[in-house]
C-alpha cells in the first residue's frame, strides 16, 4: 500500500533506479518480443542502457528537489539514449521534466500532468508516429492518469494501481492496432519496456524489495561513478576531493554518515557518499577541501586522498583544444556513418567518410556517441549516414544538439544505402545539393539481408522454425529454407528486375571467403546483363547484406 502524499527528488531518485532494475532484470524477454524472429531484436537492450544512463546521471549528487532530479533524469536519458525505443523514452523524459519546472514535491494531479507532457513530447519527436508502439501506451497511460489523479487527488495508491491496469490494457491491445504485431501474434516490445519501468515505480513506492543485482553497479554494490569534469558547466566548487573513510570509530552511527552527507553538500556539490560503518567512499566538489577532510576525520581515518583543481585541468584542456584546433584546418563538409563490421568500416574510411561509429544491428550506438562523432569532425557542415531504421531518430536528436555545426542526416536505413550515399556525395557542391543527390543514390538501392531465426513463427503463408535461414527484403521476410546459398539464390531471385545494372554481395563474418565467391559466381552467370561485385562486408548475425541498383 502506498502511504505517501507527495514524492520529492531523492524518492523519485528511488523510482527511477528501481524502475530501471526492474527492466534490466526482464531486458531479454522485452528483446524477444520483436516482430521478427531476427537475432538483433534489441528494443529491451535499448530501453535499459538508457535508463541505466539516466540512473548514473541522477546518482551523481542527491537531489532534494523534484524538479532537479526530473532534470537530472531526463538529461541522463537523453545523453545514453539508444536506438528508436531509447530516444522515445528519453523524450518522456524530457517531457516529464518540464512539467515539473520548480515543483519541489510531486502531488499525485502534478506527477499525472508531468506523465501527459512526456507523452506529448514524445510524439512531437516522432516525424510519423504510429499508434500501437510504446507512443500509444505512454499516452493512454497518460491520460487515463489525469482523469484519475481528478477524481482522487491525494491518493498515490489508486493512481499507481490505474497507471499499471491502464499499462496491461492498452498493452495487450498494441498487438491488434498494428499488422506486424497481431500476424507475430506479440505486444509492443516499447510498451512492455515502459510498464516494466512503472512496475518498478510501484515497487519502490510500496517499499517492496526488487534484487539489484543487474543495476548498473560494481560487483560488490558500490555505485559505479565517473566524474566527468569536461561536461561541467560553470564551474562553481573548484577542488574535486575523494577519499575513502576507514576504521571508523566505534560510537558512529548511520545517522553519523547521513549528517556528514548533509555537511559535505553544504560546502559543495556532486556529492557522492556510499558505504556502510565498515567503509565509505567519499566524492565531493567544493572549494574547501580542508573542511571536507575534516569532516571525515571525524568519523575515522582516511585513506586514497585525491584533491585535483577542476580549474586549473579546463585551463590546460582549453589551451590543448586550441593547440589543436590552430594546427586542424576546418573544412566546408564532412561525413560521418554508422557501421558495424571491419569490411564496411573501411569502405566508409575509403570513401573519405570522418568518423565512423560502431553500431547497426546488434547495438545502436546512442545519441551521445553520434553527437561526439559530428562534433570531432573537422567541418562546417556534416552529413550524417545512421545506416538502420532505428538510429535515424538517434541521429535526428544528436543533429539537433550540435548547435556549432549545420547537420544534415541522410535517412539511410542500412549499410548499402549508406555507401550509395556517400559515393554520390560531391565535394565541390552544396550542401543541398548533396542532401538531394546523396539521398536519391540512397533510394536507388535495394536490399536483401539473409540471418537465421532465433524462435519459431508463423508470418503471412511461411512457417518459420528455429534455426532456419531466413531472407528478408524491404523489412518482410520472403525466403525461408535449410541452406545459406540456397536462400540467398533464392531471395535474389525476388528482388533483381531486367532493369537492374550492378549487384553487390557483402558477405558477413561468420562466412567463409570461398563460399562468398562461390555464391558471386553463381550470380553472375545467371544474371549476365549485371554487373556482380564481392566485398567483405564482416557484419554478425547477417550472412549476407545484398544490395541492388
Amino acid at each position: 500500500m502506498i502511504q505517501i502524499k507527495t514524492i520529492d527528488g531523492v524518492l523519485l531518485r528511488d523510482m527511477v533506479v528501481t524502475g530501471a532494475a526492474m527492466l534490466e532484470q526482464n531486458r531479454e524477454a522485452v528483446d524477444a518480443l520483436n516482430v521478427f524472429p531476427v537475432p538483433d531484436g534489441d528494443t529491451g537492450t535499448n530501453m535499459s542502457l538508457t535508463m541505466m544512463s539516466a540512473t548514473k546521471e541522477i546518482n551523481t549528487k542527491e537531489f532534494l528537489n523534484a524538479c532537479d532530479a526530473a532534470n537530472a533524469v531526463a538529461k541522463g536519458a537523453l545523453r545514453g539514449a539508444r536506438g528508436n525505443s531509447g530516444v522515445i523514452t528519453s523524450q518522456l523524459f524530457r517531457g516529464f521534466a518540464r512539467a515539473l519546472d520548480g515543483i519541489d514535491r510531486i502531488t499525485p494531479p502534478q506527477f499525472a500532468a508531468a506523465l501527459k507532457s512526456g507523452a506529448e513530447t514524445a510524439y512531437k519527436a516522432v516525424m510519423k508516429p504510429k499508434e500501437g508502439t510504446i507512443l500509444t501506451v505512454a499516452r493512454v497511460i497518460a491520460e487515463e492518469a489525469v482523469k484519475q489523479a481528478e477524481r482522487s487527488p491525494e491518493d498515490y495508491e489508486g493512481l499507481f494501481q490505474n497507471i499499471l491496469t491502464t499499462g496491461d490494457t492498452i498493452l495487450k491491445k498494441t498487438q491488434f492496432m498494428l499488422p506486424a504485431l497481431t500476424q507475430a501474434g506479440v505486444v509492443d516490445a516499447g510498451g512492455r519496456g515502459l510498464l516494466l519501468i512503472y512496475m518498478g515505480y510501484v515497487s519502490c513506492l510500496r517499499g517492496e524489495e526488487v534484487p539489484t543485482e543487474k543495476l548498473d553497479f560494481s560487483a560488490d554494490g558500490e555505485v559505479r561513478f565517473e566524474d566527468d569534469h569536461e561536461n561541467i558547466g560553470d564551474i562553481e566548487f573548484a577542488y574535486c576531493t575523494e577519499f575513502l573513510i576507514q576504521n571508523l570509530y566505534s560510537d558512529i552511527l548511520d545517522e553519523d554518515i547521513d549528517s556528514f552527507r548533509r555537511r559535505l553538500n553544504r560546502i559543495g556539490d556532486c556529492v557522492l557518499v556510499v558505504g556502510d560503518l565498515t567503509l565509505v567512499k567519499v566524492h565531493v566538489h567544493t572549494n574547501e577541501p580542508g573542511k571536507a577532510l575534516e569532516y571525515g576525520l571525524s568519523l575515522g581515518e582516511l585513506v586514497n586522498l585525491k584533491i585535483e583543481n577542476m580549474v586549473q585541468q579546463r585551463r590546460d584542456n582549453q589551451a590543448e583544444q586550441q593547440s589543436e584546433a590552430e594546427e586542424i584546418e576546418v573544412k566546408d563538409y564532412g561525413m560521418v556513418a554508422v557501421s558495424l563490421g571491419e569490411g564496411f568500416n573501411h569502405i566508409f574510411a575509403d570513401l573519405t567518410v570522418d568518423q565512423v561509429v560502431e553500431g547497426g544491428q546488434t547495438m545502436n550506438p546512442s545519441i551521445a556517441d553520434l553527437s561526439e562523432a559530428i562534433n570531432k569532425t573537422c567541418a562546417k557542415t556534416v552529413f550524417v549516414l545512421p545506416n538502420n531504421g532505428n538510429v535515424i531518430l538517434a541521429a535526428q536528436q544528436a543533429a539537433e544538439l550540435c548547435e556549432d555545426k549545420e547537420v544534415f542526416v541522410i535517412p539511410t536505413k542500412n549499410v548499402a544505402m549508406g555507401i550509395a550515399a556517400a559515393i554520390a556525395y560531391q565535394p565541390e557542391q552544396t550542401a543541398d545539393f548533396n542532401v538531394l543527390h546523396m539521398d536519391e543514390a540512397a533510394q536507388r538501392v535495394r536490399t536483401g539481408t539473409v540471418t537465421y531465426a532465433v524462435r519459431d513463427t508463423d508470418i503471412d503463408d511461411l512457417h518459420i522454425k528455429q534455426g532456419d535461414i531466413i531472407g528478408l527484403y524491404n523489412g518482410k521476410i520472403h525466403t525461408v529454407g535449410n541452406d545459406i546459398h540456397d536462400v540467398t539464390r533464392d531471395l535474389m531471385n525476388e528482388i533483381i528486375t531486367d532493369d537492374d545494372e550492378l549487384i553487390t554481395v557483402y558477405y558477413g563474418k561468420d562466412v567463409a571467403q570461398a563460399d562468398a565467391q562461390h555464391l558471386t559466381d553463381e550470380l553472375s552467370k545467371h544474371y549476365d546483363d549485371c554487373d556482380v561485385e564481392m566485398q567483405m562486408g564482416g557484419q554478425p548475425l547477417y550472412y549476407y547484406l545484398v544490395s541492388v541498383e
